[in-house]
């Protein structure tokens, strides 16, 4: 893997807790967002994946540390796609183009390449929970983000377009864009050249497996193994169907 040359976004000794007095999420997090790469945050529930893309993107401050460098043009997608809204698509996707200064085609390219085309004059609240969240999805690609921060895009997403994706983040990376995703499900796990983060134990760490992970090798029976690789994956372990 070739070294990186630069970066975009710093985090230096980044610490967040939701509340006073309540436990840190993270602490002493430093780290540099490398530009033009696809990077993978992994962890177990509640290790503050989460956190660490709000912070990322900008949606809450750090209590203490600075978050420095961070682009004009930067897309969020949550995990969950606040769609209890009284627009259809196609009317919160323009109204979203118009504040961010850019144009929005007919149907909208994003929309196209994403499987929302269909659905664009359908109402928000009436999506059904895949094309909500690729209406999240296209929101967050608009304005061609510098940075592009998804919590776990491919939640609730149809085979094809949870095929496409992938592909998709790697162009938008070779374009220049850094893009940050947060993915139990194992999507990116095969794209080339991708940056790995651990979140555990309040901090961040960049990198492959640290040296005191292995890998280990488990068979079972074909109609168990999907169920096996969502416990696994649920509970903070890399795991994929071979």
């Amino acid at each position: 893997m070739a070294p990186v040359e630069s970066g975009i976004v710093q985090l230096e000794q980044v610490a967040f807790r939701y509340r006073r007095r309540a436990p840190w999420v993270l602490r002493d997090v430093t780290l540099t967002v490398p530009r033009g790469r696809v990077i993978e945050v992994n962890g177990a529930n509640g290790a503050g994946k989460s956190t660490l893309l709000r912070l990322l993107a900008g949606i809450v401050p750090p209590v203490s540390g600075r978050v420095s460098g961070r682009p004009a043009r930067v897309g969020y997608a949550p995990e969950r796609f606040p769609a209890a809204q009284p627009f259809t698509a196609r009317a919160y996707l323009a109204h979203l183009a118009r504040v961010r200064g850019v144009p929005f085609a007919d149907p909208a390219g994003w929309a196209e390449r994403l499987g929302l085309a269909g659905s664009l004059d359908t109402r928000l609240a009436d999506l059904s929970k895949g094309g909500a969240h690729k209406a999240g999805l296209v929101q967050a690609l608009l304005a061609s983000p510098e940075l592009l921060v998804l919590d776990e895009p491919f939640a609730g997403l149809d085979t094809e377009t949870r095929t496409a994706l992938p592909a998709l983040l790697d162009e938008l990376a070779r374009e220049g864009a850094s893009v940050i995703v947060s993915d139990h499900q194992g999507d990116l796990r095969e794209l080339p050249g991708i940056v790995r983060w651990q979140v555990a134990g309040h901090t961040v760490t960049a990198g492959d497996l640290p040296e005191e992970y292995t890998v280990v090798e488990v068979t079972v029976r074909a109609d168990e193994a999907d169920e096996l690789v969502t416990r696994l994956t649920t509970d903070g372990y890399r795991a994929r169907r071979r």
